[in-house]
């Protein structure tokens, strides 16, 4: 592991310590959503692919500025190969289009309450040469609409300077991550000030129900003490502007429970942080090998390993994916596990074809696969409402090819429950 020295941003010496709860009249910002109530569940979907670029979500940007000699893997190499000016082009058609208000009135309407939305920090500083700014207005434009809709809105730092885990979702695909390096963590306090002094304050409280300062730190490539100092100064610098706002931290692919005593009120008083764990089962080839039965089964089990987290734990990203068949998901043009063309995988059959489209869009999937991918998502549903404060499912849509991903294909074709609380198929998990 490599350590870093980490310097907070604007930092008081004497901490600001969080009452538990705020003074004064009761207060009435938080009523669609209590933390501590029993039977408030977050019911979430995440606005994916809009403010930062995937090539999953929407591969037709990917494609259409790709040459054999160049692939454009991410929104860094996309405006380093096309220029600042044409990227902006090609970014602001991007934000126009692909996210509206009638998406929220439908996320509403199908009984979601809570969006998260990733943002990069080259929307709010000018740090590294090749991003271009631009996004920040729609992030206001999405918190209107969700103040419009009855949504709440989780504020989510996605993409940090350096990338704090080398992904294409970070802005900049890199084999190893070089957030920590250089002046990167004191650039990353910097926009979260920005970020913070515009959606902690009091007259946002109304829709924004949290902030998350890091999107999944890699902590096999970070060394989780500077991770976690990063963390600890994070929630002071949050609480030099508000007392009370929420503050989401990722637990770095690893037990939530690592993070327990930590930012805890038994830790110098810390109130109102959440735990964020993303579930995933098809990101090694183990996993993609999976039977329905054995995903389902996975997911019962798993439930015991993340739950024991001493903080309010949500389960923010998640997805109906069995298979890694979607296409660019493990990367622009990087193949798949399951069809034996990513790096270091085997033949384990197609991913289309006949009866086993496993992937693309849903309506062309057979009644079988449709069923079993619904058993898999009601398996989901059934452990994060029963272990957790709830569930973010990434994501709202893709352009088509990816429907396991995309809700409103999911919801449109019957495999994702409508109401949310129907089951067709019935409680699966023994152990709780």
């Amino acid at each position: 592991m490599r350590l870093h020295a980490t310097v907070a941003y604007a930092l008081a010496t004497t901490y600001y310590v969080a009452s538990a709860t705020p003074t004064g009249k009761p207060d009435e910002r938080d009523l669609m959503f209590d933390w501590s109530s029993n039977t408030d569940k977050i019911r979430g979907v995440n606005i994916g692919g809009w403010l930062v670029l995937e090539p999953f979500i929407t591969p037709s940007i990917f494609l259409e500025h790709s040459s054999d000699n160049w692939p454009v893997k991410d929104e860094w190499t996309l405006c380093e190969k096309i220029g600042r000016e044409e990227c902006k082009k090609a970014l602001k058609a991007h934000w126009d289009s692909f996210v509206t208000l009638g998406d929220f009135k439908r996320i509403k309407k199908a009984g979601f309450n809570v969006i998260r939305i990733p943002v990069g920090y080259w929307s709010f500083m000018d740090i590294e040469w090749a991003y271009v700014d631009g996004a920040a207005p729609y992030l206001d434009k999405a918190i209107k609409w969700a103040r419009k809709t009855g949504l709440k809105v989780i504020v989510d730092f996605h993409g940090a300077p350096k990338s704090q885990n080398g992904f294409d979702h970070s802005g900049h695909y890199m084999e190893w991550p070089q957030w920590g390096e250089g002046d990167s963590i004191p650039n990353t306090h910097k926009v979260l000030k920005i970020i913070e002094e515009k959606y902690a304050k009091d007259s946002m409280r109304d829709v924004v129900m949290a902030i998350q300062p890091l999107n999944e730190p890699f902590l096999v490539k970070l060394d989780d003490n500077m991770v976690k100092q990063f963390y600890r100064d994070s929630y002071y610098n949050l609480r030099l502007i508000s007392s009370d706002m929420p503050m989401m931290i990722h637990d770095g692919f690893e037990r939530p429970s690592w993070l327990n005593n930590f930012l805890t009120p038994s830790d110098n008083n810390a109130q109102n942080v959440i735990v964020d764990h993303h579930e995933y089962q098809i990101f090694n080839t183990t996993e993609v090998a999976r039977s329905t039965d054995e995903h389902r089964q996975a997911v019962c089990q798993a439930a015991d390993y993340w739950a024991d987290s001493d903080k309010w734990m949500v389960v923010g990203e998640w997805s109906g994916a069995m298979t890694d068949c979607a296409p660019h998901l493990n990367g622009f043009q990087a193949g798949n596990r399951h069809e034996g063309s990513f790096a270091g995988s085997w033949w384990m059959g197609p991913c289309w074809g006949g009866e086993s489209n496993l992937s693309g869009e849903v309506k062309y999937w057979s009644y079988h696969w449709k069923d079993e991918v619904r058993k898999y998502i009601e398996t989901q549903l059934e452990a994060f409402e029963a272990k957790a404060k709830g569930w973010i499912f990434w994501n709202f849509k893709t352009e088509g090819s990816a429907g396991e991903w995309d809700l409103f294909q999911l919801l449109d074709n019957g495999v994702f429950p409508q109401p949310l609380t129907d089951r067709k198929f019935g409680k699966y998990c023994t152990n709780f």
